[in-house]
């Protein structure tokens, strides 16, 4: 198998690099002449580039600064091969977290055959950079080690990582969120400092306004999306809509709160970044590569199963099966069509239910065997053993003042005491 899939992994790194020379990629495009026009007052957000509004942050913005000043294929190049390096760290830490042993190449070649995966090559977009800052960041935080400034960067380049700063602040790791917010701020008043006119009709007006994009398009696989193509336009759905990405992040946050609490990061990761393609009014297709995190979790937990439903979906990717670019099947409630149309958001949900259902199975577990063991390890206590631990265990307290300072035997003679009847026990 790990010879197959080396050659598979050869041929797909040989097509993104052919790819990413031949094919001009409309969002990275777009990056590119937002590099172009950072500095050209706020034109970065009153024109149009290649036909489509700029519609990340003036940091991003930033960031391709330096690519912009290259000829367009090079620029392009460069930014396809890092990150394919991205996708490949981000693989790398996705399976350290969950310590799952799957051979890499496997992993890999696999991998890259997932739609928002090659997707985003497709178009040239961000979203395997953000995976990897993310994923980078929070194996430091489940190693106990220093945290923040990947999540911080990620959080400026998009806004959606900003439910890993809520996560580290709900499981106390406190000075992990300062830093990350301490590092958006930087950056984002660095882009303020290159770019203030555009900073400001950024942050003022135009990162909330979601009629810069098609929300009702197949690719938006968010409940905003969906309801959208159902109630057929998005002036049908109305100010009670805030409500539902507020529960679905309530909830979602809770779930990987409870499972960062156990010690189980991996789940807590996945977890929250699948709350945070719900919550977003707009999540594109391609922004699902949080499907990475997820199936190594569901590997690791032995969910065989499940997993290979969950790979299979986001291979096949059925919702570009479905009618869709305006055909008037797209909008309405359809029995057989609309879940289909609209599976990435299901299986988000499904994805989150699943986790809370074994999140409440291992509760069941740990109270039906953990609190017998505690009753049977202690020996039974009867009217002498507890006339004596109240004459002489109060300072002390607990077990041991059966036998103890205050009782018959001495110092030493509750040991011997607490290992007779764990003997009798078993």
């Amino acid at each position: 198998m790990k010879r197959w899939a080396s050659l598979l992994l050869i041929l797909e790194i040989l097509a993104v690099v052919v790819f990413s020379i031949a094919y001009d990629s409309l969002d990275f495009r777009i990056y590119w002449l937002g590099g172009r026009a950072i500095t050209d007052g706020a034109d970065l957000y009153q024109e149009q580039l290649a036909a489509h509004w700029f519609t990340n942050t003036p940091f991003m913005a930033a960031l391709v600064t330096p690519l912009a000043e290259m000829p367009l294929v090079l620029a392009r190049l460069l930014w396809q091969s890092a990150s394919l390096a991205a996708f490949i760290w981000a693989c790398r830490t996705a399976f350290q977290l969950t310590g799952r042993s799957i051979p890499f190449v496997v992993v890999l070649a696999g991998g890259l055959l997932l739609e928002p995966v090659w997707h985003t090559f497709f178009l040239g977009q961000v979203n395997l950079f953000l995976l990897a800052l993310v994923l980078a960041d929070m194996h430091r935080v489940a190693q106990g080690r220093p945290a923040g400034i990947g999540i911080g960067i990620a959080t400026a380049i998009k806004l959606t990582p900003a439910m890993f700063v809520v996560l580290l602040l709900l499981t106390r790791r406190t000075r992990d969120a300062a830093t990350a917010t301490a590092t958006f701020a930087v950056c984002t008043l660095l882009a303020y400092a290159i770019a203030p006119d555009a900073s400001r009709l950024y942050w003022l007006h135009t990162f909330y306004d979601t009629s810069r994009v098609g929300v009702p398009y197949i690719s938006n696989q968010s409940p905003l999306g969906a309801l959208t193509r159902i109630l057929r336009g998005t002036a049908e759905v109305g100010d009670w809509y805030a409500a539902i990405p507020l529960t679905i992040g309530i909830l979602g946050l809770a779930l990987a709160a409870a499972w960062a609490r156990r010690g189980d990061w991996p789940v807590a990761i996945a977890v929250t970044g699948v709350t945070g393609l719900l919550v977003s009014p707009v999540s594109w297709a391609h922004h699902w590569v949080w499907i990475v995190p997820a199936l190594a979790v569901l590997l690791r937990n032995g969910s065989r199963r499940t997993a290979l439903a969950a790979y299979a979906l986001f291979v096949l990717s059925p919702l570009w099966w479905t009618p869709h670019n305006g055909h008037p099947l797209q909008y309405g409630f359809h029995l057989f069509l609309t879940p289909i149309a609209n599976c990435y958001l299901l299986a988000g949900v499904g994805f989150l239910v699943h986790m809370a259902v074994r999140l409440r199975g291992q509760d069941d577990a740990s109270t039906t065997t953990k609190e017998p063991s505690i009753r049977r390890s202690q020996p039974p206590r009867g009217r002498l053993s507890m006339r004596l631990a109240r004459a002489g265990g109060r300072r002390a307290g607990g077990l041991e003042c059966t036998a103890g300072r205050g009782a018959l035997g001495g110092v030493g003679a509750a040991r011997p005491a607490v290992r007779f009847w764990r003997a009798a026990r078993e």
